[in-house]
């Protein structure tokens, strides 16, 4: 192995027993092949399956991976009108398994999410039976301020973009602390236990995966 896998191994063993006193199952994958096979073993058969907006779960191919399964799926992707959206949206919060990735995890085992929405933290809290997350080790940060700044000033700029948004960051490349219609910085929410111990699940991967 390389020093920077074996540093990436010695520091997911360490915040996998910071997420087990926090109720938090945790597993360490040393490649996005191994983090998706991790994850489909979590699968029953018939179970009902979501996901919030996620590049690292496109990056190591689940999406399409469930997407072609015969897993019931809610894809609220798929509606076509807001009626039908709210009716998937109710469906989501039933599901047996939601993935995710976090935006940011702190050595100490809490994790750090924004979102715009706030569908994707609505379920994190509660609903899904089961949430696997799904984060690159590029996502460990010191201290939950770090993690916001991280989020706020590396993950939402090239987010916005991809998603085609007009925000300040979007053409700064960094925080303006804006609140135009726009903002994907409406809701931060911290995660430092789950009260459900093990429905929270976080799949550490050594690469870097995502924004």
């Amino acid at each position: 192995m390389t020093p920077k896998q074996v540093y990436y191994e010695n520091l997911a063993d360490s915040l996998i027993e910071k997420f087990n006193k926090r109720g938090i199952e945790g597993y360490y994958c040393s490649t996005r092949e191994e983090a998706l096979l991790t994850a489909k073993r979590f699968l029953t058969p018939g179970c009902s399956i979501s996901w919030g907006g996620s590049e690292t779960l496109d990056e190591i191919g689940l999406l399409d991976d469930l997407k072609a399964s015969d897993y019931i799926i809610y894809d609220r992707h798929k509606a076509k009108t807001p009626e039908e959206r709210s009716q998937i949206y109710g469906k989501i919060v039933t599901a047996d398994f939601y993935f995710m990735s976090s935006n940011a995890i702190t050595l100490d085992g809490q994790l750090v999410n924004i979102d715009g929405s706030g569908n994707r933290v609505a379920c994190l809290i509660t609903g899904p039976k089961n949430v696997i997350i799904i984060a690159g080790m590029n996502k460990i940060v010191t201290d939950v301020n770090t993690g916001i700044e991280r989020v706020r000033n590396m993950a939402t700029p090239p987010n916005v973009v991809r998603l085609n948004l007009d925000t300040p960051c979007a053409q700064l490349g960094k925080c303006a602390n804006c609140l135009v219609d726009d903002c994907i910085c409406c809701q931060i929410v911290i995660t430092r236990k789950s009260r459900i111990p093990g429905r929270i699940k976080v799949i550490l991967v050594g690469e870097e995966l995502g924004y």
